[in-house]
């Protein structure tokens, strides 16, 4: 895991960094700290989606109320549209990257959803990758990306 204040931008944040800034989470502090004032962050829209899935999932569950999911999604594409974060879309040259880099780190037994951020991250140059999940985080190592979140091995 990489020292917060040597982090090197540009910086690729997945689901699992992304929902610390608008869920009160475990380390929820530490990332908005990292972040305070950086402007080369990036995000794409399926974290958008990922993150509305689980605060679905909450919401089902009685731990968030509907009207606080609707806030959050507000709040995610207001920030996107304002700049704090730079969305990279998704292209079908994105999901033959994910392949490539399923087939690279097979041994991790990485999600298609992950390879599909980390494949996100390469094509937007980023340096680090924020991330709170052990697999992402030993496939983008791999892939030669900073990690930062997550200790490598995770499950």
């Amino acid at each position: 895991m990489a020292i917060a204040s040597s982090l090197p931008g540009p910086i690729y944040l997945d689901t699992s960094a992304l929902v610390k800034i608008y869920l009160a989470e475990p380390e929820s502090d530490d990332v908005d700290q990292l972040l305070i004032g950086r402007q080369d962050l990036f995000i794409s829209d399926l974290v958008v989606t990922e993150i509305i899935s689980a605060a679905a999932r909450r919401r089902r569950d009685g731990s968030l109320e509907a009207k606080a999911v609707q806030r959050l999604r507000s709040k995610i594409l207001e920030d996107i549209e304002s700049g704090v974060f730079l969305k990279i879309d998704l292209p079908a040259a994105v999901f033959r990257e994910a392949e490539r880099i399923l087939l690279a780190v097979d041994v991790l037994a990485l999600r298609a959803a992950d390879a599909i951020h980390l494949a996100l991250a390469l094509s937007a140059e980023a340096q680090s990758v924020l991330t709170f999940d052990g697999r992402m985080a030993e496939a983008a190592t791999l892939m030669g990306c900073g990690v930062w979140g997550a200790k490598r091995n995770d499950p």
